[in-house]
C-alpha cells in the first residue's frame, strides 16, 4: 500500500457540486480497510512525537480520520461544525466560502491555553473552511497548532491562504 493505490483508490466525480468541478471523493478511500489502515498509520507517524492533546476535526469529513487518530494518538477529540449544530454555548466564526458565506462553531470549553491541536479536513481546495477553523482554535490561546489534510488540490492554492504562520505546520499526503 502506498500513496498511488490510495489516489487510484479516490472517486473523481465529474461537474459535482456544479458544472466544471471534479469533486474528489474519498468515501471510496474510506471503506478500503487497507486503505483506511494506511491513512490512520500514515497520521500516527506524523504526528506522534508532536505532544498533541486534541484533534480537531472539520464537519464532516474530519469527522473520520479524526476520531481514529485521536484514539491511537491517546488525545481527546473536538468536533467544529456548522452553525446550530452543536449543543452548549459556542464560539462562532464567520467566513466566506466559493458560493457565499458561512457560519462554524466550536464549544467555548473544547479547548485551553495547554493544549496542542491538529486541525483535520480531508482536503485542502481554496482554503476558506480551515483558516475558519485556524481562526477559531487561536482563540483558545493554545500552545500549538498543526493543520493535516488527505487531499491537497495544489492549482486552487489554499495553502497560499492560509496564515503565513502555520504553513510550516501543514501536511498533506496526495497532492492534486
Amino acid at each position: 500500500m502506498n500513496t498511488d493505490t490510495i489516489k487510484k483508490t479516490v472517486r473523481n466525480v465529474p461537474d459535482y457540486p456544479q458544472k466544471g468541478i471534479m469533486f474528489r471523493d474519498l468515501t471510496t478511500v474510506f471503506k478500503d480497510a487497507e486503505c483506511l489502515h494506511f491513512l490512520s498509520e500514515w497520521m500516527y507517524k506524523e504526528y506522534k512525537d508532536k505532544g498533541i492533546t486534541k484533534i480537531i476535526g472539520i464537519e464532516s469529513r474530519g469527522f473520520i480520520m479524526g476520531p481514529i487518530l485521536a484514539t491511537k494518538l491517546n488525545a481527546g477529540f473536538v468536533p467544529i461544525r456548522k452553525n446550530g449544530k452543536l449543543p452548549a454555548e459556542t464560539i462562532k466564526e464567520f467566513y466566506n466560502k466559493e458560493y457565499g458565506t458561512d457560519t462554524m462553531e466550536i464549544h467555548k470549553d473544547a479547548l485551553n491555553e495547554n493544549d496542542i491541536v491538529l486541525i483535520h479536513d480531508d482536503l485542502l481546495a481554496t482554503g476558506g473552511t480551515m483558516q475558519a477553523a485556524y481562526n477559531l482554535v487561536k482563540k483558545f490561546n493554545i500552545k500549538e497548532i498543526y493543520m493535516n489534510f488527505i487531499l491537497e488540490l495544489t492549482a486552487l492554492k489554499g495553502r497560499e491562504t492560509l496564515n503565513s504562520e502555520i504553513n510550516d505546520k501543514i501536511t498533506s499526503l496526495i497532492q492534486y
